[in-house]
């Protein structure tokens, strides 16, 4: 197995709902109080009960200090990409560099098209995917000295201005679970975002790390560049093959084994939320280390 040997990071996944939205944002803080490193949000622009995900990670950014933010992911047939990275950019520079970038290649199809977004085939979301990254990065690469052109099935963009420059290197985190997206992230992602639940087994998660690298080599980068992310489900409740019962035994062997690097517990509970933050973390960490000696 590739040895990862990534920093250990926590964090939480907090659905965006708009029924108390002063509770959603103090789970966030409460997230940030725990210790934990990074905060997400679910991102569902068609579903009227999710607040708006970049509203919602602009105002909470000005409510923490120290954490990360992120979309999980976000839902990029609804959002040009273009401006996407604008937006990305200048939510980095507001929070003095806290701003990841999680973005999905699209689902809920009959959803997205009812709000005006264009239905694609699997093959076309991961290669429309593809091109948008190719427009976000670009965007940000204010050093190039020319305008952005990206020539795009999908996303293009024929002379555009580039900038803002972020305030820090934003991660690009891809939702991938079967080959395109999984090659997809090999090639040009900074980092690997599923959820445990979509995977049966550990030699599943074996085999798509092994996928990630294997398009990564090829593109000519290290597999090591792709940090490894994982959404986890309630603490206790996960029933992957393979894998140990207990919370601690669980995610040690993640990491250790599989080259998992951050944890992010899928939870609207703040007393959850404290205990990951201020026992579960810890005892990894020390766990991992030990691991590793």
């Amino acid at each position: 197995m590739t040895d990862y040997r990534h920093e250990l990071q926590f964090g939480s996944f907090i659905t965006p709902a708009n029924a108390d939205p002063r509770h959603t944002v103090e789970l966030a803080v409460a997230s940030e109080r725990a210790g934990l490193d990074l905060v997400t949000f679910q991102d569902h622009p068609y579903q009227p009960r999710f607040l708006d995900t970049w509203t919602l990670l602009s105002y909470v950014a000005a409510r923490t200090e120290r954490v990360h933010l992120a979309p999980n992911v976000l839902n990029l047939p609804l959002r040009p990409p273009a401006v996407v990275a604008r937006a990305a950019a200048s939510l980095d520079l507001l929070s003095g560099g806290r701003f990841e970038l999680g973005l999905g290649a699209g689902a809920f199809w009959d959803a997205i098209a009812a709000m005006g977004g264009r239905r694609l085939a699997p093959a076309e979301a991961v290669a429309a995917l593809g091109e948008a990254i190719n427009v976000v990065r670009g965007i940000w690469d204010v050093d190039a000295g020319t305008v952005l052109r990206v020539a795009g099935t999908v996303h293009a963009v024929d002379g555009a201005k580039r900038g803002p420059r972020p305030a820090h290197a934003i991660g690009i985190w891809l939702g991938a679970y079967k080959p395109r997206m999984l090659r997809l992230t090999g090639e040009k992602a900074d980092g690997w975002l599923p959820s445990l639940g979509g995977w049966p087994s550990t030699d599943d998660l074996a085999a798509a790390n092994a996928l990630i690298d294997e398009a990564a080599t090829a593109a000519g980068r290290r597999p090591a560049d792709v940090r490894r992310l994982l959404n986890i489900g309630a603490l206790g409740e996960e029933r992957t093959a393979g894998l140990p019962p207990t919370p601690v035994e669980m995610l040690t062997t993640l990491a250790l084994e599989h080259g998992f690097g951050t944890f992010i517990l899928a939870s609207d509970d703040e007393a959850e939320l404290t205990r990951y933050g201020q026992e579960v973390a810890p005892a990894v960490r020390e766990a991992v280390a030990a691991g590793r000696r």
